[in-house]
């Protein structure tokens, strides 16, 4: 590419918004395209692992984001009845460089939008892709649902797993695969937790059936606490639970996790404004590019969340992405270099995160005792093991 050439970025999520900040910091003009309104205050709470927190760190954003949420000094594991299993990821910050911080998912989008802007990156909503038209010698030019367009020279899909650029990438192409798993998911006081020495840590907990999770995520005392339920389907999809009203969802979880250890009921008794979202990955597509447009994020490896790691992936996807746009090389062959890098350590990390779901369906009694004893036998092993995922530097990476 020669001159300044401009980039079209397909959603606003986490991905979008930095890649089109890196893509500025490359010399690339870039004009990012949301399907929704944009809206403040929408979703649930996520963690950013030290692998993320670098790229936050490299656009200025990583001190702020730990300032507004919560660092977590440990991701403790339970019995249903309150027994401690063990503890993973302690002492992050020492050992990777970075800490593991949870946040209000809308807190960061926002802080992400921000940025973009005050990068100048032209920012369009309500813009939603219904076609890509790529001809030769012509630009690239997105269509949208309004009967509007826009004309680069690349596009960038990072419109998450039920991306549309997905469909123009690849036609007929594998769809996001449905995990049997719904997750709920909120915020509750930090005055619930009062009475709970739980610190800066995560805790969760493995039942019969299901899992459950909770920690700080900011210090807002109204909602600084995020919560979150998966638990087996049971034939009823996640849009099925969307069509309740929240007085059913809340008591659909009270009666799933009756018997559970405090103090689960009394935050599913406190929570409003409960999120349910279907779990779903995407293992692996035959191409995450075609001519002028790309893939990346969950638009090319959607994961499901039991490995901790889709926003750190977005962001990790984001940033390569943007050094590697920087050598100015053909177009096809940065793309094909892109994925050749991504690739193996996403489909590694979609996998991983699949298996972990598995100990999160249902189960005999005798089974979720068995399940018990070896997360407690083999937690300090598994810890080890995990290295890999945090100790990558997107800044460094080959």
């Amino acid at each position: 590419m020669s001159g300044r050439p401009k980039a079209l970025v397909i959603g606003g999520g986490i991905a979008g918004p930095v890649t089109a900040i890196f893509l500025k910091k490359a010399g690339i003009d870039a004009e990012l395209f949301e399907a929704w309104a944009y809206s403040t205050g929408i979703g649930g709470g996520l963690q950013i692992a030290p692998n993320g927190m670098h790229v936050l760190a490299e656009i200025g954003l990583a001190d702020e984001m730990t300032r507004r949420g919560s660092i977590a000094e440990s991701f403790d594991f339970h019995s249903q009845s309150g027994a401690r299993l063990g503890s993973v990821n302690q002492n992050m910050r020492q050992r990777f460089g970075q800490p593991a911080v949870n946040m209000c998912r809308a807190t960061l989008n926002e802080a992400l939008i921000n940025k973009a802007w005050c990068e100048n990156v032209e920012l369009r909503f309500e813009k939603r892709l219904v076609a890509i038209e790529d001809r030769a010698d012509k630009p690239v030019v997105a269509h949208f649902a309004d009967g509007s367009f826009a004309e680069g020279d690349f596009v960038i899909g990072a419109d998450g797993v039920h991306s549309a650029v997905r469909a123009h990438v690849v036609p007929d192409g594998p769809k996001p695969f449905d995990t049997g798993l719904i997750g709920f998911g909120g915020f509750v006081p930090r005055s619930l937790l009062d009475d709970m020495p739980i610190g800066q840590r995560v805790a969760t907990t493995f039942g019969q059936s299901g899992f459950f999770g909770y920690g700080f995520c900011s210090s807002d005392p109204a909602d600084g606490v995020m919560w979150w339920s998966t638990q087996p389907s049971h034939g009823t999809d996640a849009a099925a639970f969307r069509a309740m009203s929240q007085d059913a969802i809340r008591r659909h979880l009270l009666d799933f996790h009756a018997g559970w250890h405090d103090p689960i009921p009394r935050i599913l008794e406190a929570a409003n404004d409960i999120v349910v979202t279907a779990t779903l990955d995407v293992a692996t597509l035959p191409t995450w590019s075609r001519k002028r447009t790309l893939l990346i994020s969950d638009a090319a490896h959607a994961t499901s969340p039991h490995a901790g790691q889709g926003a750190s992936l977005a962001l990790e996807d984001a940033m390569r992405l943007g050094r590697l746009m920087q050598d100015r090389q053909e177009l096809g062959l940065t793309f094909q270099n892109f994925e050749a890098e991504r690739r193996p350590r996403a489909e590694k990390i979609v996998a991983l995160a699949r298996r972990n779901g598995n100990s999160k369906r249902e189960f005999s009694a005798t089974g979720a005792w068995i399940r018990d004893r070896m997360l407690k036998l083999l937690l300090p092993v598994t810890a080890k093991g995990m290295d890999w995922m945090y100790a990558y530097d997107p800044r460094a990476a080959a």
